[in-house]
């Protein structure tokens, strides 16, 4: 009698014991559908060709997320547009799922000025063109470069390669034409060496050897001899030797 009461309450104990592991499983899987809306779906709306602030909006609103991309821009399309999704308009997905736009920039992405001052002007034009920019005036200016690129010039000014500027913009290109021909020599002799740099340099020639009577660098020292003379007819780009002094020998004085 006493053995099978003990049986039978084992038995019912084992019984409730099943009973609430089972529970338990079926409640926890409850719990996790109701929080990850498990088994529920919904359409993706379309949002194709529409401002992207008007896409998000409309994703907001159905309860999903979103991850915004831009392509390169086209001018075909509006500024922010949508251009395409993923997943696709009508699929199914669950909620909060994030959905991609590509998105039709604001404008073109910026570019470099290429470094082509000093290459010769066929190459620089065309590696302008390759970077997307427009050729405006060509401008010849005389130089011993000639058809190098001398200068870039952008709305009129000058600009340093590797600024950036919109793509497609129109720049100006300034290219030596040559060397001018028989221009007087400038007369220097009576000024600082550093006055002569500036003299010589406005005449379209260069400064060649500079030679300090005490064999200093003194740019104040005075200028009492020149070669070639003033008055001599020369190309541009010819190099005039000086000889200083730190006095002016004899009282000479510049004639310019």
């Amino acid at each position: 009698m006493l053995k099978s009461l003990f049986n039978w309450k084992v038995l019912l104990n084992l019984l409730l014991a099943i009973g609430v592991f089972v529970g338990l499983i079926w409640l926890t899987f409850r719990w996790l559908e109701y929080h990850t809306n498990h088994g529920e779906e919904m359409p993706v709306p379309n949002v194709v060709n529409k401002s992207v602030y008007e896409a998000v909006q409309i994703l907001e609103d159905a309860g999903l997320e979103y991850e915004v991309d831009s392509a390169k821009y086209d001018p075909k399309y509006k500024p922010l547009q949508v251009l395409k999704m993923s997943p696709s308009a009508g699929s199914r997905v669950k909620y909060e799922r994030a959905i991609q736009l590509m998105v039709n920039p604001k404008f073109w992405a910026p570019v470099a000025i290429p470094d082509v001052v000093n290459k010769y002007s066929g190459l620089a034009f065309q590696r302008l063109d390759q970077v997307g920019l427009k050729i405006g005036d060509t401008i010849f200016e005389p130089s011993i470069q000639k058809d190098a690129v001398l200068r870039i010039l952008y709305k009129g000014n000058p600009i340093k390669p590797g600024s950036l500027v919109p793509r497609f913009s129109v720049v100006d290109v300034v290219v030596g034409s040559g060397p001018m021909r028989n221009i007087s020599i400038p007369n220097v002799v009576g000024l600082t060496v550093k006055e002569a740099r500036s003299v010589i340099a406005r005449s379209l020639f260069e400064v060649g050897l500079v030679d300090h009577e005490d064999g200093g660098r003194d740019e104040s020292d005075i200028i009492y001899y020149q070669d070639p003379a003033s008055g001599d007819m020369r190309d541009q780009g010819m190099q005039i030797d000086l000889w200083a002094s730190k006095e002016n020998p004899g009282g000479i004085e510049c004639e310019n």
